[in-house]
């Protein structure tokens, strides 16, 4: 086995974050309407969380020592309570019109969010 999957995979949801981050959350946003904009991030962010949750658990088997395979646990970690957690709690504060607990929480998880990111840079450094 390659000993440096770990580090091709983690690079890989890098990429991933960042080009959400960056290119595909702001274009949304500017292009659709907002009601279409919220029902395409309400139906991408459930995968998103999944896909990256499955691949740094993946990753975590494959890591090469335990300090590695500990961030790569907790991230994914993070990823699946912002699954089944963050995003229902997010998307009834937006349905109830709650705008300060939606802000909250929607901050909350972008600070999940750029600690992963801060975690993987750390990994493949």
């Amino acid at each position: 086995m390659n000993p440096n999957l770990t580090l091709y995979l983690v690079s890989a949801m890098i990429g991933i974050m960042v080009f959400f981050t960056i290119a595909v959350a702001p274009t949304v946003f500017k292009v659709l309407p907002q009601e279409w904009a919220s029902k395409y991030v309400r139906n991408f962010f459930p995968k998103y969380y999944a896909f990256l949750g499955a691949v740094s658990i993946i990753a975590s088997f494959l890591a090469n020592d335990t300090l590695s395979m500990g961030l790569l646990v907790g991230c994914a970690a993070l990823f699946f309570i912002s699954l089944w957690v963050l995003t229902p709690a997010i998307n009834r504060a937006s349905d109830q019109g709650h705008k300060k607990k939606f802000g909250i929480l929607h901050g909350l998880s972008i600070v999940i969010n750029f600690i992963q990111l801060g975690s993987f840079v750390y990994l493949v450094w």
